[in-house]
């Protein structure tokens, strides 16, 4: 059975094809570096924050490490966005 993006491929001309998967493999990059930067985020946070005796230093390393979900889910976001969209435009060309 042939998942729904081969489905969608299958309606519309090879370059409009080529283009929506560089779209969605440009997408999926950008969710992996999203994913990167709330690790690190996280990372540094609570590195710094049991590393560091001072009280604002420590503070600031708590906040670093409650952004990083913040960062994680707008790259979640931003990528069903752009998967949204694509689908749609794949649904509007005709041959």
């Amino acid at each position: 059975m042939k998942t729904t993006r081969e489905a969608l491929y299958e309606r519309v001309p090879v370059t409009d094809g080529l283009a929506a998967e560089r779209t969605f493999l440009a997408a999926e990059r950008t969710l992996l570096a999203y994913v990167r930067t709330a690790f690190a985020l996280f990372l540094v946070g609570v590195t710094g924050a049991r590393l560091v005796d001072d009280l604002l230093l420590a503070s600031i390393g708590y906040v670093l490490a409650f952004m990083s979900p913040l960062a994680f889910g707008m790259g979640v976001l931003r990528f069903r966005r752009s998967a949204r969209a694509t689908r749609r435009l794949l649904t509007r060309v005709e041959r």
